[in-house]
């Protein structure tokens, strides 16, 4: 993430207790294993029961895919991600401290196929390097990076790839390419998962209703 996820006024979804900074990993292999973060300022890790619904819309298909985590935090999505059966795992981080919490929690899960990445996502997505069949695109509150995010993630993407969006209720896709395939609101933001019809000229997937 960029540095820390701050909320606009009050707590936002996810949102824990003052010194909390734990999470548990509901699903998997590692279900119920405790994931630490950082007692960094406005850190928001998505909700238990968020990730849940997330993480049954996405059903069983996680087996052998390719995930990245941008903007990744606490690392929850992406650490449910691999717990679920995904074959590889990119977090990508900007916050130094943060990132190095989240190599520790990747140390004490034992997890391999996990990559951690200490950059700032947008710049990282302009670089050439693999695709990927899931993203998870949870930027600072209110800071306008979804879109612009999944624009970047376009060039990053299997085409049918399935991409994860927590963003305040205007959020709009960038393009046709995308299809809306299931969507919900805890609070002030609105969390959705996309899917990403391919190159241009591909033909774009008919939306979903929830």
């Amino acid at each position: 993430m960029t540095a820390v996820r701050r909320t606009a006024t009050g707590p936002g979804p996810g949102r824990h207790g003052a010194g909390a900074n734990r999470l548990r990993i509901v699903g998997g292999l590692w279900r119920s294993r405790i994931v630490r973060f950082p007692d960094a300022a406005g850190l928001r890790p998505t909700p238990d029961r968020v990730r849940e619904t997330l993480f049954n819309w996405l059903g069983q298909r996680l087996a052998g895919q390719a995930c990245v985590d941008l903007f990744a935090g606490s690392g929850a999505l992406g650490f449910e991600a691999r717990s679920r059966g995904a074959a590889r795992v990119v977090l990508v981080e900007r916050d130094r401290r943060v990132c190095e919490q989240l190599r520790r929690t990747a140390a004490e899960l034992g997890g391999e196929g996990i990559e951690i990445v200490n950059a700032d996502a947008l710049a990282w997505l302009a670089l050439p390097g693999e695709r990927y069949d899931v993203a998870f695109v949870d930027p600072p509150y209110a800071s306008g990076l979804a879109a612009p995010a999944l624009a970047a993630l376009e060039a990053r993407l299997n085409p049918g790839a399935r991409v994860y969006v927590e963003a305040p209720a205007d959020f709009a896709a960038p393009s046709a390419r995308w299809a809306r395939l299931r969507e919900g609101a805890a609070g002030a933001v609105r969390f959705a998962l996309y899917e990403f019809a391919g190159a241009p000229g591909g033909s774009t997937p008919q939306e979903a209703s929830p």
